[in-house]
C-alpha cells in the first residue's frame, strides 16, 4: 500500500477561479457579485485538487470550476481533458487526484486502485449524463432517421453511400445525396467509445459482434481524431463524414441522428437521455459507496434515448493528508449538489442527475477518509 504524497503531474490549468455564480432571489441588497464576495471571504479551503480525463465532460468542468471557484477562491483546481482511459491510468498511477471518465472502473482496475488509494480502493461517482449524437455532415440536411443496424453498417464500413437504401428507406422524405460515407471515430482511448460500441453490441450483437471497448476496432480503417472536440472538428471539415460524440459538442453545420426505440425514432436531448438513466440498475458485487451503473440499451420504452454515457468521478476511498481529503470531499459534494449539476448543465447543455441520485453520491462522498498510515 503506498502512502506516500501525491507525485506532481504536469496538468494543463483549464480554468482558475474567480468567475462569478448567477445567482437570483439573493438576500443581499447589490445582488448577487456581492453574494458570491461574501461567500468567498468565508472560505479558509485552500490548495489544490489535480484531475484528468473525459474530454466529453469538459464543457461541464468548466461550469464546476467557476461555481467551486466562487465559494472557494483559494483553491486552485486542475484538470486535464486527455480522455477517460488516461484519465483512469493516472489515478491508478498516483499522479492525480480524481479522474473523470465516460465508463467506470472494470474489476480489474478496481483491484489495482488498492495500491494506491488503500484497502478500499477506489469508488464511481456519477456526475454527468450526456446523449451520444449520431453526428453528419450533409449540407441542407439537418436530421435523418437511423437503426442500430444502420449505424452498425455504416460504422463497419458496409453502407458506404448516404442514398444507400438502408438509409434511404428510413428517410423517404429527405432527398439524399449519391455521397461518400467517412466514417470518423476516435483515436484515444474513450468512453465516448466504449459507449457507443456497448450500445451496438448490445442492439444489434450479430452485426457489432465485438464487446465494448474504449479503442476503436483497428482492423476497421476509418478516419480518426482525438477527442469529442477533435472527431466533430474533423467531421464538419468533410462533407459526407458521421461520426459519434457528446452531443454537447456537437452544432452547425452538423445535423444529428433520431435513433429508432421500439417503434418510434427519438430525437436526441437532455430529457431522453435522463430518461434512460432513470432506468439504470446497479452493477452487481460493488460496495455501498460505489455506484457503477448497468444501462438499458436494448429499452423499448418510450421517449427513452439509450445511446448515452453516464460520465464518472472516481476518487479514492482514503487520501493520506488531511487537506487532500477536505479539498475532494468539498469539491467531490460540490459536483453532485443541486448547485454544481445546474453549473455543469448550464455548461454543457447535460442532463442533471436525479434528487435521489444526489443525495446517495453525497452519502458517499462523505465517507472519504484519511487513510491509515500503517
Amino acid at each position: 500500500m503506498l502512502s506516500h504524497p501525491m507525485r506532481r503531474f504536469p496538468l494543463p490549468i483549464v480554468a482558475l477561479l474567480g468567475l462569478s455564480l448567477t445567482a437570483c432571489g439573493s438576500d443581499y441588497p447589490l445582488g448577487p457579485e456581492q453574494e458570491a464576495a461574501a461567500l468567498r471571504a468565508n472560505s479558509d479551503l485552500r490548495g489544490t485538487i489535480t484531475g484528468a480525463g473525459s474530454s466529453a465532460q469538459g464543457p461541464a468542468m468548466d461550469g464546476w470550476i467557476s461555481g467551486f471557484g466562487t465559494l472557494h477562491s483559494q483553491v486552485q483546481l486542475q484538470y486535464s481533458p486527455d480522455g477517460s482511459g488516461a484519465g483512469r491510468g493516472a489515478l491508478l498511477a498516483d499522479a492525480v487526484q480524481f479522474a473523470g471518465s465516460d465508463a467506470y472502473l472494470n474489476d480489474e482496475e478496481l483491484e489495482e486502485s488498492r495500491e494506491v488509494c488503500g484497502p478500499d480502493g477506489a469508488f464511481n461517482i456519477p456526475t454527468y449524463v450526456a446523449p451520444i449524437s449520431i453526428a453528419f455532415n450533409l449540407p441542407g440536411i439537418t436530421e435523418l432517421d437511423l437503426d442500430a443496424q444502420t449505424i452498425a453498417g455504416i460504422f463497419l464500413g458496409e453502407i458506404t453511400s448516404w442514398d444507400d437504401p438502408a438509409i434511404a428507406d428510413q428517410n423517404p422524405d429527405v432527398d439524399l445525396p449519391d455521397l461518400r460515407i467517412t466514417p470518423v471515430s476516435r483515436s484515444d482511448d474513450s468512453g465516448t467509445t466504449e459507449n457507443f460500441t456497448d450500445y451496438l453490441h448490445a442492439v444489434v450483437p450479430d452485426l457489432w459482434t465485438s464487446e465494448a471497448d474504449g479503442t476503436w476496432p483497428s482492423a476497421l480503417g476509418n478516419e480518426n481524431s482525438k477527442g469529442n472536440a477533435g472527431v466533430v472538428s474533423t467531421v464538419s471539415g468533410t462533407e459526407g463524414a458521421v461520426t459519434y460524440a457528446d452531443d454537447s459538442a456537437v452544432g452547425p453545420p452538423l445535423g444529428r441522428a433520431n435513433l429508432l426505440v421500439g417503434d418510434e425514432y427519438v430525437t436526441v436531448s437532455t430529457e431522453a437521455a435522463a430518461a434512460a438513466l432513470d432506468i439504470a440498475t446497479p452493477v452487481d458485487g460493488r460496495a455501498e459507496n460505489d455506484i457503477a451503473l448497468n444501462l438499458d440499451r436494448t429499452t423499448t420504452e418510450p421517449g427513452v434515448y439509450p445511446l448515452i454515457l453516464v460520465s464518472y468521478h472516481i476518487y479514492c476511498s482514503s487520501y493520506p493528508d488531511e487537506t487532500t481529503v477536505e479539498l475532494i470531499k468539498e469539491f467531490g459534494t460540490y459536483v453532485v449538489s443541486p448547485e454544481g449539476q445546474a453549473a455543469a448543465a448550464e455548461s454543457a447543455q447535460n442532463a442533471p442527475i436525479s434528487a435521489r441520485l444526489s443525495e446517495r453520491a453525497t452519502d458517499a462522498i462523505q465517507g472519504i477518509s484519511l487513510r491509515d498510515p500503517s
